[in-house]
């Protein structure tokens, strides 16, 4: 399976993603939840209640460009399993893909994507704990990204709506763009939010569609290593260690000691 023809496959169907979550005036089709009542309630800004709405309206677009291309797709079975969605040809090769969300901060700049662990079967890639697959199977590891504008009106979220009203229910979400990137692409050389293990990206927009991030013209093997050795404090603590680096200017020293030693 050619990686570069299976990106440029998927990114054709960016317009089909797009009448899928958007409206003619770029406005998220969702309104908000419905009951057996027929009373509309509007939907918060939380970030994985909208993730996860917007992945399953992007799910039966997939699955069409999945038959199309003879492609079977297989799902994680578990909200915390990697990826989101297993592509696999008929001579049993793999593509990982995972779906990513994230809003607009400024002109320029979103906030970061979270892009997998950065330890368990990302340094022992044979191992298929938390992962449909073990890494070292699947041929390329790709970030379906959704970036989106947070609505600045003021929404009532104890407020109920009939049908009727559907049209005057303002949608919380609005202006959507799409990147599709290989994940070493468009990593950075931090961490993700808080305390996790999970690899960030980079922020800005043009970079993101680019695949422009800080391992870009390092290459894939120098974003595995980086990752596979990089230790948060409470790891370095764990292990009565030094942090060998803190972001990959200190990287390079650290690896030229280790090579020279």
């Amino acid at each position: 399976m050619s990686k570069e023809l299976f990106r440029k496959n998927l990114l054709s169907y960016f317009s089909e993603f797009k009448k899928a979550i958007a409206t003619d005036k770029d406005e998220w089709t969702v309104k908000g939840f419905i009951d057996v009542y027929k009373n509309i309630y509007t939907i918060s800004l939380d970030t994985k209640v909208v993730s996860k709405i917007i992945e399953l309206l992007l799910f039966p677009i997939i699955a069409e460009f999945a038959s199309k291309h003879d492609y079977d797709i297989i799902l994680a079975q578990h909200q915390n399993h990697y990826p989101d969605i297993t592509f696999i040809n008929e001579n049993n090769e793999k593509i990982a893909v995972d779906i990513k969300t994230t809003y607009v901060k400024t002109d320029t700049m979103v906030n970061k994507f979270t892009l997998g662990t950065f330890t368990g079967y990302f340094r022992d890639r044979n191992n298929s704990k938390n992962i449909t697959y073990p890494y070292n199977d699947y041929s390329a590891h790709y970030v379906l990204g959704i970036i989106y504008h947070r609505n600045e009106e003021i929404i009532d979220e104890n407020k109920k709506y009939s049908l009727d009203e559907l049209e005057n229910i303002v949608s919380v979400i609005k202006n959507f763009d799409f990147i599709l990137q290989e994940k070493w692409k468009i990593a950075s050389d931090k961490p993700g939010s808080g305390n996790t293990k999970n690899i960030g990206s980079i922020t800005n927009i043009e970079d993101l569609k680019n695949g422009d991030g800080t391992f870009s013209k390092l290459g894939e093997e120098v974003f595995n290593d980086y990752w596979s050795n990089f230790l948060t404090s409470d790891m370095a603590r764990a292990i009565d260690s030094p942090i060998p680096y803190k972001n990959v200017n200190e990287y390079l020293n650290w690896e030229k000691r280790i090579i020279k030693s």
